[in-house]
């Protein structure tokens, strides 16, 4: 199993056929990448395959020669936004597969698979503690995420209430751990790795993560929309 071949090698390089390919408005190229983004959300939570074929036959029918550009992006923003790699089977027949990024299981215990996938979030928590030094007071965490556009007390449309997230659900799956600050008063708090994310990461993993991710902002994909995510809840 190899890492997702980026489809341009495999159908033609844009650069060499701008000049044969129709431009589209963007806003036809977001709908694009929306609809295919929906389709690999519900192959991922299936745990099921998917092909460059029934991409084609199902969600990009009659644009084929837009296929590379739209793959790329929804294939990015999988990973970035969602912690899921789109992972290449077969070179020959083009068939893929959605895995969690770095192997976290995070999603699968999440209401027994339902719901969105926020294993990339979870990572970006995680380096935000790595960075701080482990452990990092509760202010750098809600600071680093509301940077990425998610708040505290704001439901997000793909991540939900941040403060129930890490300080609840990812503490008792023991993804994080929660406490206080010794001798603080008033009393302050911190976060800290927790051991399932040493058992399913490392440092570096997460450090190699975050070079990628600090190359686009979460925000950068106009296509996911808060309306379109939530269709697939």
């Amino acid at each position: 199993m190899s890492e997702v071949s980026k489809p341009e090698e495999d159908l033609q390089d844009p650069a060499s056929s701008s000049a044969t390919v129709e431009a589209l408005p963007q806003e036809i190229l977001d709908g694009m990448m929306a609809n295919l983004l929906k389709f690999l959300l519900l192959k991922y939570r299936a745990k099921k395959m998917t092909s460059q074929a029934e991409m084609l036959n199902k969600v990009l029918r009659d644009n084929q020669e837009h296929f590379p550009v739209v793959f790329g992006e929804v294939s990015e923003c999988l990973q970035l936004v969602f912690g899921v790699d789109v992972k290449e089977v077969d070179p020959a027949e083009h068939t893929y597969i959605l895995v969690p990024t770095l192997g976290l299981t995070c999603d699968e215990m999440l209401s027994d698979g339902e719901g969105l996938p926020k294993a990339g979030f979870l990572v970006l928590v995680l380096s935000v503690i790595m960075r701080c030094g482990d452990p990092a007071p509760e202010e750098a965490v809600w600071g680093a995420i509301s940077r990425m556009g998610v708040y505290v007390g704001r439901e997000h449309c793909v991540f939900g209430e941040p403060r129930e997230l890490l300080t609840q659900v990812w503490v008792r799956e023991s993804y994080l751990e929660y406490q206080q600050v010794p001798d603080s008063h008033p009393a302050c708090y911190e976060f800290l790795w927790g051991p399932q994310a040493y058992v399913e990461t490392s440092k570096w993993q997460v450090m190699t993560f975050l070079l990628r991710v600090n190359q686009r902002a979460l925000r950068a994909f106009p296509f996911l929309s808060a309306e379109d995510v939530r269709e697939e809840e």
